[in-house]
């Protein structure tokens, strides 16, 4: 019986016709699944560049490092952001529908 009502689903599915609303849908998805890539992607980056630019030793031959823990909070802030915003922004586009 549930082989049936699974086949009916995908029948179903199969008619629907492509509206705006897919569409939309498709659009907002790859764009947040794109910044959110990007962002988790460039975040490494990011805390290199602000330990050469606070942390870097007037003199010193090699370039500044943030400390750990000054790492992991910008790292876990970055990651705590795109958790929230995917949220914020998931419940926004459904709640307008």
């Amino acid at each position: 019986m549930a082989k049936q009502e699974h086949s009916s689903i995908l029948e179903a599915l199969d008619v629907k016709k492509v509206t705006w609303y897919h569409v939309t849908t498709v659009i907002i998805s790859g764009m947040g699944f794109f910044t959110d890539s990007y962002d988790l992607f460039v975040i490494s980056l990011v805390t290199k560049l602000l330990g050469r630019i606070y942390y870097h030793h007037p003199g010193s031959s090699s370039p500044g490092s943030l400390p750990d823990g000054i790492s992991a909070a910008v790292s876990g802030v970055a990651f705590a952001g795109t958790f929230i915003g995917q949220i914020f922004f998931g419940s926004l586009h459904f709640s307008s529908r």
